[in-house]
């Protein structure tokens, strides 16, 4: 029997974890929705993380990060470790300092950048803006610890380290589950024969968990950079010249994650001005198709950057086609099935899990559903933006982000009115899957021979077809199962072991990746 290729088990690996994460979400999830239900009151939770997440974002959790990881293996393969954690320091000084700037900048001018209205919630009462400002002033504490954070998994994964950057969230969703579980509630949860304090803090107390997680999330990075050897240097220097290649390379990145980020806070814009609840019920329908893309798009993209950065610093440049090929096939071949699927069974999943009634459960659907047929266009734009930041050709994904920007708030006007916040969802989806298209057809004619993805796509159409039928037969007709979460399980693995017989091609190619 053929033994796993090193990627296959990181990225094996990193499924793993990411379900572990995953898994702890649905739970933060189920006891925040029972707390607080589709309330003007998580509406302006979810509207208040908006910013400080775009800080991060910008800065070391995306644009810095993925534009760092190929300079940093470069000089790791080239020069050695002492010269890479130099260039590591560096990076981490400044982009600390240039967080902390910006961070008290946001904290000054929090109230016009929520009320304004080109603004984050200008639909939100007085007293829902004033409770955001306040939330969303605390949220930049995390924020300036996850600047150095995001950097850290960044370092670690260069070195080819995935455990600790991938236990990292698992460790920031138990900060979160704290801040529910016991700072948020104004009545303790019964755990068996114990009962938990409660500190009837409300949504600042889930906040406070949020920034306590943050905690976790870099003090678990730290093991690993004592493993590698890391010292950290006090310096600051603009002028060295990895450090600027960095840069150049990042403000490309910089621009495109900023693009992604004013794609969430427009949607908020939108969905503040929609019926109490909007927002919440996209954040819910964002996160379930997250969870799904997570494992199978995040996880093999998060896994290959390195390998493919490496292999374009060789010039293996057929080797490295091959890569992004068995790569794209087998994400064509997992999410078009599982996005069909999970949409047939979302409904008593939603249900049970978030404990909503049955019209605020059909909202939180429906939103939901059309999310998940993104899942195919985001997990494509994941990997194939890393292809081209892996061969330093940086101006695509910008070129990409910005028409998907666009095309997002010009198809958001048009459909929210009347579609509310499905409106929203379909804007996100329809304008993800075409930057996947134009991606894939730029990265083509620059790699050594044409992708073959039309048979993969094809099995991939007729397994989420088939798959999904059994699915919706198991829900709709099943005795005793029909439309019960058990009948939703049982639909979804039937289907899931059917599709996964007619894709199992593809299947074989990912222990090759």
């Amino acid at each position: 029997m053929k033994k796993l290729s090193r990627l296959s088990k990181v990225s094996l690996l990193l499924a793993v974890l990411f379900g572990i994460d995953k898994i702890l979400g649905v739970a933060r999830q189920m006891i925040i929705s029972r707390q607080f239900g589709l309330s003007a009151e998580l509406d302006v939770f979810n509207a208040a993380n908006n910013l400080p997440d775009m800080l991060f974002m910008l800065i070391s959790g995306g644009a810095l990060a993925i534009a760092f990881i190929p300079v940093l293996s470069e000089v790791l393969t080239q020069k050695g470790k002492t010269q890479a954690w130099d260039l590591f320091s560096n990076i981490l000084n400044i982009a600390f300092i240039v967080t902390a700037v910006l961070a008290v900048i946001v904290a000054i001018f929090a109230r016009p950048l929520i009320s304004n209205q080109l603004g984050i919630a200008p639909g939100f009462s007085a007293e829902q803006t004033d409770a955001t400002v306040r939330l969303l002033r605390l949220n930049l504490i995390s924020t300036l610890i996850f600047s150095l954070s995001g950097l850290m998994m960044a370092g670690l994964q260069a070195n080819q380290h995935f455990l600790l950057p991938a236990l990292a969230p698992i460790l920031y969703d138990l900060g979160q589950i704290f801040g529910a579980l016991v700072l948020a509630p104004a009545e303790g949860y019964q755990i068996g024969g114990f009962k938990l304090a409660a500190f009837d803090l409300g949504v600042d107390g889930l906040v406070y968990g949020v920034i306590f997680g943050a905690l976790l999330h870099l003090l678990i990075q730290v093991p690993g950079l004592i493993k590698y050897k890391f010292k950290w240097r006090p310096k600051i220097d603009l002028h060295d010249p990895e450090t600027r290649k960095v840069f150049r390379l990042m403000a490309p990145r910089l621009l495109s994650m900023f693009c992604i980020q004013m794609i969430f806070l427009a949607q908020d814009n939108f969905a503040s001005r929609l019926e109490v609840g909007s927002v919440t019920a996209l954040t819910y329908g964002w996160w379930i198709m997250q969870v799904p893309q997570t494992l199978l798009g995040t996880s093999i993209a998060t896994a290959i950057l390195p390998t493919l950065a490496e292999l374009f610093s060789s010039k293996q440049f057929d080797e490295l086609k091959v890569k992004i090929e068995r790569a794209s096939q087998v994400m064509l071949a997992l999410t078009i099935p599982v996005a069909i699927i999970a949409g047939v069974v979302l409904f008593p999943v939603v249900s049970v899990f978030l404990g909503l009634d049955a019209a605020d459960t059909a909202r939180v659907v429906d939103v939901s559903r059309i999310f998940l047929i993104g899942i195919v266009g985001h997990s494509m734009v994941e990997l194939f933006v890393r292809s081209f930041y892996a061969t330093q050709q940086a101006k695509y994904p910008l070129i990409g982000a910005v028409s998907t920007l666009v095309l997002f708030i010009i198809l958001g006007l048009v459909l929210s009115p009347a579609l509310q916040a499905s409106g929203i969802a379909a804007a996100n989806t329809l304008a993800y899957s075409i930057q996947a298209i134009l991606l894939l057809a730029v990265l083509n004619p620059k790699l050594p021979s044409k992708m073959k993805l039309m048979p993969s796509f094809s099995r991939a159409m007729i397994a989420a077809l088939i798959g999904g039928g059994v699915a919706f037969a198991v829900l709709t007709w099943a005795p005793r199962f029909a439309g019960t979460l058990i009948g939703a399980v049982l639909g979804a693995g039937l289907g899931i072991i059917i599709a996964g017989i007619i894709i199992r091609k593809e299947l074989m190619e990912l222990r090759q990746l």
